[in-house]
């Protein structure tokens, strides 16, 4: 299984850096993809990490799971990228994963991905999920080919549900248990 992390400038940390880390530690190959003109991407908090490569030189075509950090302005600036929302759609269409998180639901809410899905996101961008069935209780949910997740306090529990759709709910529980993760 292979997925795809895009980062932009404003990026929430904990949720692309716990994502990389969990789903590397269950052997899942994933690339971080910087929808920038460079490298190197700067989070909300000015953490800078090295992205493997720019979203103009990836080969989409073996990928098995779209995934977006959430963040300020991090989300705003996924959302401008054109190509990447083409993407998302396509993905869509075809019913391949596609995980967001944080305020990164809000993307695919306003391109119409999420309708009659049932999602959850970061509190106060509920009305940008437009179509949703907003889950008022859930922090990561799974409907149909979409993963969604509330916010940074939820980033573990995400990654280990992009890890048990990908893999299997052993590996999730195993790589739970190795990194002590309480959920």
């Amino acid at each position: 299984m292979k997925a795809t992390l895009f980062l932009a400038d404003g990026f929430e940390e904990i949720e692309a850096i716990t994502v990389v880390d969990i789903l590397r530690r269950s052997n899942i190959e994933i690339e971080i993809v910087s929808v920038t003109c460079k490298r190197e991407v700067i989070g909300a908090h000015r953490i800078i990490v090295l992205s493997d490569l720019l979203f103009e030189q990836a080969d989409f075509t073996d990928v098995d799971m779209m995934i977006l950090p959430g963040g300020q302005p991090g989300t705003k600036n996924l959302s401008e990228h054109i190509n990447l929302k083409a993407l998302l759609a396509q993905f869509s269409s075809q019913k391949k994963w596609i995980a967001a998180i944080c305020a990164a639901p809000t993307i695919l809410g306003n391109l119409g991905l999420l309708a009659g899905i049932s999602a959850v996101c970061y509190p106060g961008c509920e009305k940008q999920l437009i179509g949703a069935i907003i889950d008022p209780k859930g922090s990561t949910v799974v409907d149909g080919n979409i993963i969604t997740s509330r916010g940074p306090g939820t980033a573990a529990q995400f990654a280990l549900k992009i890890v048990e759709v990908l893999e299997h709910l052993d590996v999730a529980h195993s790589v739970q248990e190795e990194m002590i993760i309480s959920l």
